[in-house]
């Protein structure tokens, strides 16, 4: 027993260890496995997939072969409801806040529709959607995953009704997993409708859904809902048209639409007959050879025209309403630049939501087509070279392909969701030559201006410098002044030694002009930095700190008005039938001064590049009314008053002489009158508005202690 119990012993302590190696073993290799899963199902959860989810929908969006299969009828969708707006029928709720801004757009997978026989509903995508949704897909819209998704776009084509079953892609619409009676949902048609009455939306029943439509009418068009797109010409893609540079060109009015209604053609066949040199009127050929593509060429009578290139020779071509409103030539003629005369009633022009028509076409009433020519001819030759060149840009920016028109219609959806940080109107209109990009329109500022920011005086003097050194010394003791501008329009004289001119807290720089012109003032200088700037006379002596300070503080708040403090009035004068200039005090104000006001910069550039007619040259020959032309500008482009603020009224320098001062002439008043006349008549309105109310601190008149008063030193009359 002993010995077997001594053998038992000396082998048990051999046994535990490799029992505890196997235990291990098997425990790291679990924990090993676990880990590996934990690690793999990380990676897959939050690697990025779009490179991956861009590469399988490049190999799907080709053809309906090998995908999933639907099988229809489903529920039919209620009809476009026309009462559709976006605070009733898109759920901003969905899109969640998003810190750049960009809503996401979700695509669909393809699949394959059938009806109730098997018989397929569609078998193709066409190449044009089919770029549409590689363009969504490669933008920074796009999102594969479905949750995060703001808008949805189906894999669904209905770029083109007459290729559609109009019933069943409805219940193929009905059948998408997130459709909530088309909530959300973006579809793309450019040409909608069908004989014989070609209705101007797609008639496939879409309930809620959002419509980019290429032929909106007035009565189809759900305004801030629905998206106006152009209809898409192939040849942008086929033909390579060079830029041609603004001005007159062979033909002054074409057309080269075929199949144009009978009454239409007659109507342009009798303009031609008026104006044989001037007009061409081209139709279909009908002796071609074979072989040549009958797409590419026009003819009159006899002669055979390469299009679209013939567009290139007219300075207007005719855009007119075909079966369908929207018309492809509209694209061509843009890529041509050629300034298109659209003859539409009620057509919804293409993205007219945020650009600009009037800069780029002539729309005229088909009632008003015999008075085409002379319409036309009104037209001054500078605005008519301005119009060729937008209309180019037009077409490069948002026409020349799909994806160019899929990403601005996803854009402008983008700035209703996201209102705050929208394109603006220059962005969306200024060719990139042209934009000012120090300046901001003050029509759409988000907030009121920093106060930090201060303002920019511009002092514009010719040669009285005591009177100038008094100016600088006084508005120098504003607290807002940011910088000061003085700018020397004395070309026979020489600025004061640097030494000379009073020592300010702030920069003060001189800017000698090349002429003596009172247009100089308004000039979009580059050190102009900030937003606000002060405009006053070389003589206004008598405004204190406080007025000034509290004129600026208006402003802030009213940054796309011009607020002043010298108020003036237009009048009608009955007996003389005509506008009159009046400085006397009344109740009333509908301008005031620019010898003492505040302004955004943005109307600097416009007074130099934007200022209809010639009105400029015309204040610069007379030595008169920039002022006026100044108001007449703001009023126009805002549609709103001046601010007059304080209640101080005289601003004659007491130590100025007749010598000295313009405004003192005797012909200053009479050409005052002339001036309003004038530039009511170039602008073709009064845009002045008359206002019976101006701007005073609250606390100002009260008894009430100086020292808690902001702006104790206000002036008197």
């Amino acid at each position: 027993i002993m010995c077997a119990s001594a053998k038992y012993n000396t082998r048990g302590p051999a046994l535990i260890p490799r029992m505890k190696t196997k235990h291990r073993i098997y425990y790291i290799t679990l924990f090993s496995i676990v880990l590996l899963g934990l690690i793999a199902t990380g990676m897959f959860q939050f690697w990025p997939h779009s490179i991956e989810s861009s590469s399988d929908w490049t190999v799907e969006k080709r053809s309906v072969h090998d995908v999933p299969v639907v099988k229809l009828p489903a529920p039919i969708p209620e009809r476009g409801d026309l009462s559709c707006r976006m605070h009733t029928c898109f759920d901003v709720y969905r899109c969640g806040f998003n810190p750049k801004n960009k809503i996401k757009v979700y695509i669909y997978s393809l699949k394959k529709y059938v009806d109730e026989y098997g018989t397929s509903v569609s078998n193709t995508i066409s190449r044009e959607y089919n770029e549409l949704l590689t363009a969504i897909s490669d933008s920074e819209f796009y999102t594969d995953d479905v949750n995060r998704a703001c808008l949805f776009v189906p894999s669904i084509d209905v770029l083109n009704q007459n290729a559609l079953r109009i019933k069943e892609t409805a219940q193929a619409l009905a059948q998408l997993p997130r459709w909530d009676r088309g909530t959300n949902h973006l579809l793309f048609n450019m040409l909608p409708g069908g004989p014989p009455d070609y209705n101007t939306a797609l008639d496939v029943p879409r309930d809620r859904a959002l419509l980019a439509g290429g032929g909106f009418s007035t009565w189809t068009y759900r305004q801030g809902y629905d998206v106006s797109i152009p209809v898409y010409s192939p040849l942008s893609g086929e033909v390579d048209l060079p830029e041609r540079g603004p001005g007159p060109r062979r033909y002054f009015i074409l057309s080269s639409q075929m199949a144009l209604h009978p009454e239409y053609r007659s109507e342009l066949e009798a303009l031609q007959a008026e104006n044989e040199e001037s007009v061409l009127i081209l139709d279909k050929c009908t002796n071609l050879s074979d072989g040549v593509p009958a797409v590419g060429k026009r003819c009159h009578k006899n002669q055979v025209f390469d299009y679209p290139q013939v567009l290139q020779e007219s300075t207007f071509c005719v855009v007119l309403r075909g079966a369908r409103l929207g018309q492809a030539v509209l694209s061509d003629v843009l890529q041509a630049g050629c300034v298109p005369v659209i003859i539409a009633d009620s057509y919804i022009l293409p993205f007219s939501e945020v650009l600009d028509w009037k800069r780029a076409s002539v729309v005229i009433p088909e009632e008003k087509m015999p008075e085409m020519y002379s319409i036309l001819q009104s037209v001054p030759q500078r605005q008519v070279e301005e119009m060729q060149r937008q209309a180019r840009w037009f077409w490069e920016a948002y026409f020349r392909s799909m994806k160019a028109i899929a990403l601005a219609t996803l854009q402008i959806i983008n700035d209703r969701i996201y209102p705050y940080a929208a394109i603006s109107y220059e962005e969306w209109n200024d060719p990139p030559a042209v934009k000012w990009s120090s300046v901001s329109n003050p029509l759409f500022l988000p907030l009121i201006p920093p106060q930090s920011q201060g303002f920019t005086a511009i002092v514009l003097t010719y040669d009285r410098v005591e009177s100038l050194f008094r100016v600088i010394t006084e508005v120098s003791k504003v607290p807002s002044l940011s910088k000061l501008l003085v700018v020397w329009n004395n070309q026979n004289k020489n600025p004061p030694e640097d030494a000379l001119w009073p020592k300010i807290r702030v920069p003060l720089k001189v800017v000698r002009t090349a002429e003596n012109k009172l247009s100089n003032r308004f000039f979009p200088y580059d050190e102009i930095e900030t937003e606000a700037v002060l405009a006053i006379d070389d003589d206004i002596i008598m405004l204190t700190s406080d007025e000034l300070q509290f004129g600026y503080e208006v402003w802030r708040e009213f940054p796309d008005r011009l607020v002043g403090y010298p108020g003036r009035l237009h009048l009608w004068d009955h007996e003389m039938n005509k506008w009159k200039y009046e400085s006397e005090w009344t109740n009333e104000v509908s301008m005031v001064l620019t010898g003492a006001a505040f302004y955004h910069k943005y109307f600097n550039y416009l007074y130099t590049y934007k200022m209809p007619g010639d009105i400029k040259n015309w204040v610069d020959a007379h030595m008169n009314c920039e002022d006026i032309a100044m108001n007449f500008l703001v009023a126009n482009v805002t549609g709103k008053s001046v601010i007059k603020v304080t209640p101080r009224k005289k601003f004659k320098c007491p130590e100025c002489t007749a010598i000295d001062g313009l405004s003192l002439d005797q012909t200053h008043m009479v050409e005052r009158s002339e001036c309003i006349n004038k530039f009511a008549s170039v602008f073709g309105t009064m845009p002045l508005k008359v206002v019976e109310h101006r701007a005073d601190p609250v606390l100002y008149k009260d008894d009430f202690p100086e020292k808690l008063k902001s702006f104790p030193n206000i002036g008197s009359l």
